[in-house]
């Protein structure tokens, strides 16, 4: 089994920001892609950054350029700092990490952009 704790969420105030982090833990092998989708209230589920193994990333293109996803592979640890965060950025965060041709998620950590 695999799981996934998401931590770094909470209440920032616009222009703010935050570092979330998602370790995973577990029977693992090897960790192949990890990263996150968001999901807003009332809304679907989006895709927000990826990272492979090797550390190749990509965002989504309401965030490129304000987050920036790392990984520690030595800790299958994924991180995503978020900048200059707006009330649009608001939602529930999950990480996911992708083993054996599998994708495990996270529950999700809470992120409220308000003043």
């Amino acid at each position: 089994q695999v799981q996934l704790v998401e931590s770094g969420g909470g209440l920032v105030q616009p222009g703010g920001s935050l570092r979330l982090s998602c370790a995973a833990s577990g029977t693992i092998f090897r960790i192949d892609g990890m990263g996150w989708y968001r999901q807003a209230p009332g809304k679907e589920r989006d895709w927000v950054a990826s990272i492979t193994s090797g550390g190749s990333s990509h965002y989504g293109a309401s965030v490129v350029g304000q987050f920036t996803i790392s990984r520690d592979n030595a800790k299958n640890t994924v991180y995503l700092q978020m900048n200059s965060l707006k009330s649009e950025d608001t939602a529930v965060y999950y990480c996911y990490a992708e083993f054996s041709s599998v994708r495990y998620w996270g529950k999700g950590t809470l992120v409220t952009v308000s003043s």
